[in-house]
């Protein structure tokens, strides 16, 4: 009796060998191919490496998310939106005046194609200021292929910039920031306080021109908040970015609830803030992210 035990037993041993010898064969033969693969990926070079002979179109290349399109004398490749020419800094420049010379403030550059306007209008030194991490790359990518040496590029809080530095600018462009901003109204507060003359292109709140029915309005939370600015009552509306943060190209604002002003409200508050030549150059109720206007403001000679 027990040698029968003993030959069922023996004869399921062999058996479990005989599988387990097949699955081994199949993880070496797994293993085998696994390795091949790997030393044909090692063979052709880590992937952080750059084999391509050197070039200012692989540094854009490394870069991904581009919007801005570079001027042709650069032959690269980028974005598609031709910044670089971008007519409303260029009416806002004509319109202002000569920055020949002059010490001026760039509040989010992008991609650091409006810098290039201002570097080729001949400003002495340019603080470009942006809080974007993938931007602020993008932005040392242009300086070094268009040779911005006059423009320093930096990362952070353009609040707290403006809140420690003790320079006074002679121009500021801020295009394309104000309706980003957790608080726009305190951004217009400490911009007057360091900076001459700004541009300012910005969408605004319109009840009027953007109805709750208008898909432009959809972003909106229906949340309205009064704030005193400077002495100021200015009402903030409330808005999302409905997780358009998640794409590389994303170059929006810091925090996901951020507030637009009333048009009246932005140019009365620059009145008060000081800026006592407030011209609108440009508006556009039927824009397609919203209503939008261009100013440019400047403070008198004695302020």
């Amino acid at each position: 009796m027990i040698g029968n035990v003993l030959s069922r037993l023996s004869q399921r041993v062999h058996a479990a060998s005989r599988r387990y010898s097949g699955i081994e064969a199949k993880l070496r033969r797994a293993l085998t191919v696994y390795l091949h693969e790997k030393n044909e990926s090692t063979a052709e070079g880590f992937s952080q490496y750059e084999m391509r002979l050197p070039s200012h179109q692989n540094a854009i290349d490394a870069m991904p998310g581009w919007s801005s399109a570079f001027p042709p004398l650069a032959q690269v490749s980028a974005g598609t939106i031709p910044l670089f020419a971008d007519s409303r800094i260029l009416k806002a420049l004509a319109t202002h005046g000569s920055i020949e010379g002059k010490h001026v403030l760039e509040v989010g550059p992008l991609e650091g194609m409006h810098t290039y306007i201002l570097s080729e209008y001949g400003a002495a030194r340019v603080d470009a200021i942006e809080a974007n991490k993938l931007c602020y790359l993008r932005c040392l990518v242009t300086k070094e292929i268009l040779k911005l040496d006059r423009a320093s590029f930096h990362l952070g809080d353009i609040q707290l910039w403006l809140r420690d530095t003790d320079t006074r600018y002679d121009f500021g462009l801020a295009s394309g920031v104000l309706y980003h901003m957790p608080d726009p109204g305190e951004f217009l507060h400490l911009l007057s306080l360091r900076v001459k003359s700004v541009f300012i292109w910005t969408h605004y709140y319109d009840e009027a021109a953007m109805p709750k029915s208008d898909v432009r309005h959809n972003p909106f939370t229906g949340i309205v908040e009064s704030r005193s600015v400077a002495g100021m009552t200015v009402h903030y509306h409330e808005r999302g970015y409905q997780h358009a943060n998640t794409d590389a190209s994303f170059c929006g604002g810091m925090k996901d609830r951020h507030y637009w002003l009333r048009k009246q409200e932005i140019i009365s508050l620059l009145q008060h803030l000081g800026y006592d030549d407030v011209v609108i150059l440009d508006d556009d109720p039927s824009h397609s992210g919203g209503p939008c206007f261009s100013i440019l403001a400047r403070q008198s000679a004695a302020q």
